[in-house]
C-alpha cells in the first residue's frame, strides 16, 4: 500500500513539476477606447474581405502586421498616412498580387471619427 502511496505522490508531483514549466499563453493586448472603436468599425466594413491572421487571403491581402509594414511601404510617408490613403485612394496602393477591387468610395462610408478610430485600431497591427 506504502508503495502504491508513494507511486500517485510522485506522479502527482511530476505533473505539477511539468505544469510549472509550461509557457504562459500571452495575453491579448487591450485596446484604448479609439482603438476598440476603430475594431467595430473594421469587423462591421473590412472584415469581410480583410483577415488579421498572417498568410490568410479572404478577398484582399491578410492586414496582419500592417502597421510595421506601413512605415516603411513609402518612403517619407508615416504608417499613418500610407493607411489613410490607402482607404482614401485604394487604387494608389495595391499589393502586388492582388487586383484594384477595393471600393473605391469606402471612405466616404465612415463619418471622420470612425475613419479616425479604423486608423487607431489599424496602427496596433504590428
Amino acid at each position: 500500500m506504502r508503495k502504491i502511496f508513494s507511486f500517485v505522490f510522485g506522479l502527482a508531483l511530476l505533473s505539477l513539476a511539468a505544469c510549472s514549466n509550461a509557457a504562459e499563453p500571452s495575453p491579448t493586448p487591450t485596446l484604448d477606447p479609439l482603438a476598440a472603436q476603430g475594431q467595430k468599425v473594421f469587423n462591421a466594413h473590412c472584415a469581410t474581405c480583410h483577415a488579421l491572421v498572417p498568410e490568410t487571403i479572404i478577398i484582399g491581402p491578410s492586414l496582419y502586421g500592417l502597421a510595421t509594414r506601413a512605415e516603411a511601404r513609402v518612403p517619407g510617408q508615416s504608417a499613418e498616412e500610407y493607411i489613410q490613403l490607402s482607404i482614401l485612394r485604394p487604387g494608389d496602393y495595391v499589393v502586388e498580387g492582388f487586383s484594384n477591387i477595393m471600393i473605391a468610395n469606402f471612405a466616404k462610408q465612415l463619418t471622420n471619427e470612425e475613419m479616425n478610430a479604423l486608423i487607431a485600431f489599424l496602427m496596433t497591427l504590428k
